[in-house]
Formats: C-alpha cells, structure tokens, sequence
C-alpha cells in the first residue's frame, strides 16, 4: 500500500491506496510546530480506525508548501513506516513538462493536481483547487503543465474582513437562501460565497479563451463542494484529486529505477 500525505497551509491531507484504489483519507490541521512524533501518533491512530496498520505501508509519497514541515516528514517516514519517502520537488519526474517559466516556483500540490486531473479526465483541463490560496492550472492537451493564476483563498479572505474591520464578525461559511441580505452576517456570506463563485467562473472564462477545447473544469480542495453548486462553469469536483496526482508520481519513480 501507499501512504500519500500533502501538507498544505492550512490542512494535511492523507490517504492509503491499495494499487489504484483509495482506501482511507483523512484531513488534519497543518502545525508546523508538530514534530515526527506528534504527526506519527496521528496517522497511526488514524490507519487503526481503517482497520490498517503500519507495517502494511510500503511506500511512502509526499508534497509540502511548508518548507519547516519536510524534515518531519522525511522523520515520520523513516521512523513510523521504515520507508524513504519520495518528496515531490525538482529532480523528481512528474511524466509532466512544466511550461511556467521558472518550474521550481509551481507549488508541489498544483503538480500533484495537474497530474491527477490530466490521468482522469485528459486534456486540456483546468484544475481549481480552494486551499488557502485560491488556485487556477491549465493542463493542455498533450499534459503540459502551461500556468494558471493564484487568488486569496476563501477562508483567508473571510479572516481579513474579521480582522481589519471592527464591526464585521467571525462567520460560519454556509450559503445564504439570497444574495440580498438582510443582516451582516447573511450579507457576508453573500459576498463570501457569491463573490467567490463569480471569481471562478470570470477566471475559467477568460483561461477557456486562451486554453480553447477544454474538456472539463476540475474543482478540488476543502470548499469546492460548496462553491462549485453555485458557479456555472465548475464541471465536477475531485476532493483527492492531489492523492491520485501523488500516487502516479510514485509509480512514475519506481518504474524509472
């Protein structure tokens, strides 16, 4: 089995495959505070509650957009899973040609997402993953990796508007019935949730312009459930659309050695 981890910003995601199959997933909150052994207790409680155990582990895949956090994971590979982790990063081969003028500036997880999404659903394909940072790929249709455009993330947005203004308070993100409303908290959630939708969809449109013939539109990340019922351009949801991308990864190296 393959234990497949993506340390974002703001959420650890993990998953267990069984050859092309995901068995477990699971989403932590990122603290790079937390040391190999905080992290492995963890998973390891977490694996018990699938009826797993780590011995059953045979490789271990990762990416991470917090630099403090890959010694730990490299640690927690080693230690927990007696496995070398493959870290994505460069020199690691993807099966993607990265098209962005300086590669070493592509995230990790935006590769991941790009290979996962070109594997399922071909291409060109746009991938909008709502993370902490709201981001847009365009893979086009032989699988190179061409850019995209990165936007404040939701939840980032919704903080600020708690911090740097007095009287607006911290909200729960749900969907108001309308987008007229009638107290602050239904208007933020408005202007939260409405506002992002729109954001997506004026983006895509104008990527569609540059990226003609795109076969889907792929969201993925904590909320694009919720913001892709309202935006008319999203066409499906993925949420472990980064696992898939880790695990082709994966086998991509083995076969190579």
């Amino acid at each position: 089995m393959i234990l497949a981890l993506d340390v974002g910003n703001t959420h650890l995601v993990a998953g267990v495959f069984r050859g092309k199959e995901l068995v477990v997933s699971w989403r932590i909150a990122t603290d790079p505070r937390k040391t190999e052994d905080e992290y492995g207790i963890i998973l390891l409680n977490l694996l018990a509650t699938g009826n797993l155990r780590a011995d059953q582990v045979e490789a271990v895949v990762a990416a991470s957009v917090v630099p403090p956090l890959l010694p730990v994971l490299e640690k927690l590979a080693r230690k927990y899973f007696q496995q070398e982790p493959l870290i994505l990063g460069p020199g690691i081969r993807t099966g993607m040609d990265i098209k962005y003028e300086n590669p070493r500036e592509v995230g990790a997880d935006r590769v991941a997402n790009a290979v996962g999404a070109y594997s399922r659903y071909g291409g060109p394909v746009i991938v909008v993953d709502f993370g902490t940072a709201t981001t847009f790929c365009a893979v086009s249709a032989v699988g190179e990796y061409l850019g995209g455009a990165i936007a404040p993330g939701i939840g980032s947005a919704t903080e600020a508007l708690f911090r740097y203004a007095a009287k607006l308070p911290r909200i729960e993100l749900v969907t108001p019935p309308r987008v007229i409303g009638r107290n602050t908290v239904a208007s933020m959630q408005a202007g939260i949730i409405f506002g992002f939708a729109g954001q997506v969809d004026a983006i895509v449109r104008r990527m569609k312009e540059e990226l003609p013939g795109v076969k889907k539109v792929v969201a993925t990340g904590g909320l694009a459930n919720q913001i892709a019922v309202e935006s008319k351009t999203i066409d499906t949801v993925d949420d472990m659309l980064v696992l898939e991308g880790l695990r082709l990864i994966y086998l991509r190296n083995r076969e190579g050695e």
